[in-house]
């Protein structure tokens, strides 16, 4: 069993910035991948940054260079610090973490998601 809890969400003007924590708990291996998505209304949910256990990272376009994804493996915690907001930036944000977990003699890896985190950018 493994809980992904989000924090750091507000209303910030445009320009601002935000960090967004991520915290996951429970019977946990190992963590592989941990990465941030964020869906607005009438939207699909979209990648916005990805950071593997060894630290590569990636981002969306619409976020490089205002983006930074980071993590801290004694913690169990991913981070996204968000500066230069846009309006179109608001959106629900969702942590998501590869978890592995034993399986016979083997470590299996499943998808496990937080309850989101409300991003608003508006003046």
């Amino acid at each position: 069993q493994v809980q992904l809890v989000e924090s750091g969400g507000g209303l910030v003007q445009p320009g601002g910035s935000l960090r967004l924590s991520c915290a996951a708990s429970g019977s946990i291996i190992s963590i592989n991948a941990m990465g941030w998505y964020r869906q607005a209304p009438g939207k699909q949910r979209e990648l916005v940054a990805a950071i593997t256990s060894g630290g590569s990272t990636n981002y969306a376009v619409s976020v490089k260079g205002r983006f930074t994804i980071s993590r801290d493996n004694a913690k169990n915690t991913v981070y996204l610090q968000m500066d230069s907001l846009k309006p179109e930036d608001t959106a629900v944000y969702l942590c998501n973490a590869n978890v592995g977990r034993w399986h016979m003699s083997t470590i299996a890896y499943d998808d496990y998601w937080g309850q989101g985190t409300q991003v608003t950018v508006s003046s």
